[in-house]
Order: C-alpha cells, then sequence, then structure tokens
C-alpha cells in the first residue's frame, strides 16, 4: 500500500507495536485473559488508526489530483469535498491559491493577445509612413528634380519622421505607465498656471488656424505638472484637429472639496456616437480622424488621469462640439 511509503505513518505504527507489545506483556503477567484482551484492544486502535490515516490521505491524495488537473488547465476545486476535519484550513489556502493561479492564467493570455494586438498595430501605425519616406528618398536621390521639387519633399519627409518621432516617444511613455516605473510627483499650482503651461506648446498651431483660447480657471491643482500636461495637451490638440478655423477652444476648471474639474470642450464637429465608446482606445482613429493620427494621445491621455486618481470622459455639447470632462479626486474612489 502507498500509505506504507510515508514515514511518518510506519514510525507511528513502529511505537503503536512496541507500545501494545510492552501493554501485553504486563497484562500477560497479570492474567491470560486480560493479556487476550488488551491484545484485542490494541488491535481494534491499531486498525482504527489505519483506516482513519487511510482516510485522511486519500482525501489528501485526491486534492494534489485535483490541483494537478487545475494546473493543467483542467477541471475546478471543489470546496464542499473538503469542507470538513483537518484539511479545512488546507483546502482554503488552496483555494485561495487556486483562484489567485486563474487569475493569473487570465491575465496572462488577455497581456499576450493585447501584446499582439499592440505589436500588429504599432507595426502598421509605423509602416505607412516609413512605405513614404522610401518613395521620398527614392524621389529625392534624382538629379533631375527641381530645387522646389527638392524642398517640397524635404518638408514631407521631416513631418513623417517628426510623427514616427512622437509614435515612438508616446508608445515607450504608455509603456513605462503599463510597467509601473513612473513615479508621480505631487506638487500645487494654480489651474491657471497649470492649463497655460499644457496650452502653451499648441498657441502657434491654433494661431496658424486662427482659433481662439479662452481660459476660466479657479482654485489649484496637486498632482505631477509634467504628466498632467502631457495629457491635457493630447486632449487639446485632439479638440483643435477636429475644431475649424476661426473656431474656439473653451478650457474652465474650478475647485471643490471632492475633486479638481476641468472642462476643455471646442466648437467643431463633435463625437459621433459610433466613436463615443472607443474614443479613448489605443489605436482607435474615429470616422473623422485626420490621416495623420495615430489614435494613441487620448488612450495615453486617460492611462495619465487615472493613474493619478483621476477620470476622464467624452461627450457632445449642444448645439455643438466635444467636451472632455477631466475629474481629479481628493480621496479614493
Amino acid at each position: 500500500m502507498k500509505l506504507f511509503r510515508n514515514p511518518e505513518v510506519k514510525h507511528t505504527l513502529l511505537l503503536y507495536f512496541l507500545f501494545s507489545l510492552i501493554a501485553i506483556g504486563m497484562a500477560y503477567r497479570l492474567e491470560i485473559r486480560s493479556a487476550i484482551l488488551m491484545s484485542v484492544v490494541c488491535l481494534i486502535f491499531v486498525l482504527l488508526y489505519l483506516s482513519a490515516t487511510f482516510r485522511r490521505y486519500k482525501r489528501i491524495s485526491e486534492l494534489a489530483a485535483d490541483i494537478d488537473q487545475i494546473l493543467h488547465g483542467k477541471g475546478y476545486l471543489s470546496i464542499e469535498k473538503y469542507s470538513e476535519g483537518e484539511l479545512a484550513v488546507l483546502q482554503s489556502e488552496i483555494y485561495k491559491m487556486t483562484i489567485c493561479l486563474r487569475e493569473q492564467q487570465q491575465r496572462s493570455q488577455t497581456d499576450k493577445l493585447h501584446l499582439a494586438d499592440s505589436l500588429a498595430d504599432i507595426s502598421h501605425q509605423i509602416r505607412t509612413p516609413l512605405t513614404t519616406i522610401n518613395l521620398l528618398v527614392s524621389f529625392l536621390s534624382d538629379p533631375d528634380i527641381s530645387e522646389e521639387q527638392r524642398q517640397t519633399y524635404s518638408h514631407e519627409l521631416y513631418e513623417l519622421l517628426s510623427r514616427i518621432d512622437w509614435l515612438i516617444t508616446a508608445l515607450l511613455k504608455i509603456s513605462r505607465l503599463d510597467a509601473g516605473t513612473v513615479t508621480f510627483q505631487t506638487e500645487t499650482i494654480s489651474l491657471d498656471e497649470l492649463l497655460r503651461k499644457a496650452t502653451a506648446p499648441l498657441l502657434i498651431p491654433m494661431d496658424l488656424r486662427n482659433q481662439t483660447l479662452v481660459i476660466s480657471a479657479n482654485g489649484s491643482f496637486s498632482g505631477d505638472l509634467a504628466w498632467t500636461c502631457e495629457a491635457i495637451t493630447n486632449i487639446i490638440k485632439n479638440c483643435i484637429e477636429h475644431t475649424p478655423r476661426n473656431g474656439r477652444i473653451h478650457l474652465l476648471a474650478s475647485e471643490n472639496a471632492l475633486y479638481t474639474e476641468i472642462i476643455i470642450s471646442d466648437t467643431g464637429s463633435g463625437i459621433s456616437k459610433e466613436d463615443l465608446p472607443h474614443i479613448f482606445e489605443r489605436f482607435y482613429k474615429g470616422r473623422d480622424s485626420d490621416d495623420k493620427s495615430f489614435g494613441i494621445g487620448l488612450a495615453l491621455a486617460r492611462t495619465i488621469i487615472s493613474m493619478q486618481n483621476g477620470t476622464v470622459k467624452a461627450d457632445n455639447q449642444i448645439p455643438t462640439g466635444a467636451r472632455f470632462t477631466i475629474r481629479f479626486y481628493k480621496g479614493t474612489i
């Protein structure tokens, strides 16, 4: 029997036999019938011990088999089978471990699928401008092109390289955020200063489009200035791209006891109903998106905001235009 392979069982039985021999010998010295009775009692005791030990080890063996099935992706752990007796504590801990293993396995599978999709999207996003760059380089190598054409091709080449540089930089930022290697610093500044720092890189593009920027801010903000400016800039940039010439971008910021709120709105065409549920997904490009868009700016903004105990949502305002509402909560949500 496999039961007797266990050193603990063998040692215990050896002690029982020694104790039984001593007890029977002492009883024999008193009376033969006492020795016979003691022999029967010791035998019954040993049989009861073997029976109880066998049942316990059988349940342990079944538990080990269930765990082996789970580790190989088959079966599940039944709580009822081990809900009583000395295996209850062991079963409880193993059940917790099983749940953790299943969750880790599911996360691992999800991460693998997400990684595969992300790599495919990244490859597509980079391949498109690289194809155009190859064509432009071949055009520039032609000695017969005019100086005007050379300047045009060079300008297009510079724009494509800038787009690739921005994409790689944004992807590196997202990967750092996903890996948890970013440490957010906390500093308190006025909301007006925060918004002006966030909009500073966009003033020239807005001026070229003859767009008006309106900032109305009251209160303060506590968080990471650089990363928060990155998030707000990406959202405003999206508004600029979808607002026509002579349009307006309005930033309204306020603070209360629960949260700091920033509302970014524009006078553009708004967001279509089909795009609203997906607008913050990585590499998602709406129907009205520009060909130069990578669909990553809003995803990066949401990641930065959510990692600072914040939320961001998008909707449409009346009569026209998109609206992004950002809230940084002062407590756990």
